[in-house]
């Protein structure tokens, strides 16, 4: 009772909530307080159930909305199966696993917020898969593919030469018999909850035709998205490297240039942006030397009076072209390529609708990579795709393909950019922001040869980071770097054995 007396809180108006016992109206408080605290549930009460019933009605009325909508499209998402009737089922099923194709980046590209969010695509040949996540333990590409993988792709690629196959009932003449060695190359990628989207290409009729195939798993079956001929023979391909200086290098280039894109593919055209005036005869005299002796006249030097920017060389080139709508493929003098990459430049670009952001294969440091042989080995010896051997450069976006009307629409470099890097990730996020569809994928054709990397103190704080993580990630690989830095606990090791 003490306690009651001494404790019992205030109301709300700084009254006693309970009243004390010496006061006149003791009985008629309590009677008082018990009567308001039972108003106050009532009317909390009769609030909650007129929310209730406004819920109800709301959620009625949203229920009969969506019943006219499913009756106004029998197409929609929203699709519930009868299973009392088999062919309405499958029929609604159908509708959906098509609904899901027009939703994924088959027919044409989305709009993407930032690099990251393009979903790259994984390559493959009938031995191999190139793929990008490999960790630090596994090997860039897979051989023996596993099981699970393996069985995928050997399906996708039966169902490809099976509609290769299947008669189209117009022509008369005697059909081309596909097989599973006709098959170049193709690329697959899944993309979050619509599915996993194939292209295939395959040997055409003549030497420079192709037969590209779609297919398209839905997370459901195997569908059929398109069969079309890609006659690549009179596609041109525009070269454009831009160069300060290194001739020695640009010698090199040259005779990649030369057996790779004037003898084995012949269509192909290169433009040289030079800037300033050192080595610029010597750079000229190896074009006009290889122009001369290997009869080859598809060739354009512009040379800049003033400081050597990327993104403004390949500016310059692409805008010198005044022919026919052509590809452009912006390359850099230290940049190996095989006669079948111009092939998937071709064929991964499509004016309007596709640009081709290769991931290309970088080389370690060869020395230390051979450190422990007699000798280095030839530069060919040198281009094998393995974890001791380079890398797949993802964060690097300078070697690109793309249709010259794209370049031009999409608004080109960044002028602003000067020196090394950032004019590439500004065009391809540019790329991304469109409505251009970015094929991004691991190519086994193209490789960046190793070259020490200098870091210019000119820079910007953020261009010189960038620069220096590079040159970290060119020397070796994770394990032999390893080596190197426990190089004097090994050597102490050797010798107490």
């Amino acid at each position: 009772i003490v306690y009651m007396l001494a404790c019992t809180p205030k109301g709300d108006n700084q009254q006693l909530a309970l009243p004390r016992v010496h006061s006149p109206t003791v009985k008629e408080g309590y009677e008082a307080t018990l009567q308001e605290r039972e108003e106050q549930h009532r009317n909390y009460i009769i609030s909650l159930k007129k929310q209730i019933a406004q819920l109800k009605a709301e959620l009625q009325g949203r229920t009969k909305q969506l019943k006219n909508m499913q009756n106004q499209q029998p197409d929609s998402l929203d699709i519930q199966l009868d299973h009392s009737k088999p062919e309405k089922a499958q029929a609604n099923l159908l509708a959906f696993l098509r609904s899901q194709v027009d939703r994924a980046e088959v027919h044409s590209g989305v709009k993407l917020s930032t690099e990251y969010a393009a979903v790259p695509f994984e390559s493959f040949t009938l031995q191999k898969v190139y793929q990008l996540e490999t960790g630090l333990t596994r090997h860039p590409e897979e051989k023996p593919v596993r099981k699970d993988k393996r069985d995928e792709l050997i399906e996708v690629i039966e169902l490809a030469v099976g509609s290769l196959n299947k008669p189209d009932g117009v022509s008369k003449a005697k059909p081309r018999v596909y097989t599973a060695s006709d098959f170049v190359e193709g690329i697959y990628r899944t993309e979050k909850n619509k599915g996993t989207l194939y292209e295939l290409t395959f040997k055409g009729d003549a030497k420079h035709q192709f037969k590209k195939i779609v297919l398209f798993r839905p997370f459901g079956p195997v569908m059929k998205v398109k069969n079309e001929n890609v006659n690549m023979a009179d596609t041109l391909i525009n070269v454009i490297v831009p160069l300060a200086k290194r001739a020695s290098k640009f010698r090199q280039f040259m005779q990649n240039f030369r057996e790779m894109g004037i003898q084995q593919d012949g269509r192909i055209h290169l433009t040289v942006v030079y800037f300033g005036k050192e080595q610029m005869n010597e750079v000229k005299s190896i074009l006009e030397n290889t122009s001369r002796s290997a009869n080859f006249k598809n060739f354009t030097f512009i040379q800049l009076n003033e400081e050597f920017s990327r993104g403004k060389g390949l500016d310059v080139g692409a805008r010198f072209w005044k022919g026919n709508n052509v590809v452009l493929f912006f390359c850099d003098v230290d940049i190996y390529f095989t006669a079948e990459f111009l092939n998937s430049c071709r064929l991964n670009t499509q004016p309007g609708k596709k640009v081709f952001y290769p991931v290309l294969f970088s080389q370690y440091n060869p020395s230390i990579i051979y450190g422990h042989h007699d000798s280095i080995p030839s530069l060919e010896q040198q281009l094998i795709i393995k974890k001791e051997t380079g890398f797949w450069r993802d964060f690097g976006f300078g070697m690109t393909c793309q249709y010259r009307s794209d370049f031009i629409n999409i608004g080109g470099f960044d002028l602003d950019i000067k020196g090394w890097g950032g004019e590439d990730v500004h065009l391809y996020r540019k790329y991304l922001h469109s409505n251009l569809m970015v094929i991004r994928t691991p190519v086994r054709g193209l490789f960046h040869l190793w070259h020490e990397k200098q870091c210019l103190d000119e820079l910007t704080p953020e261009q010189y980071k960038m620069c220096m993580q590079s040159k970290a990630m060119n020397e070796a690989s994770h394990g032999q770097l390893g080596m190197l830095v426990f190089k004097e606990e090994i050597e102490t090791h050797l010798h107490r054995q």
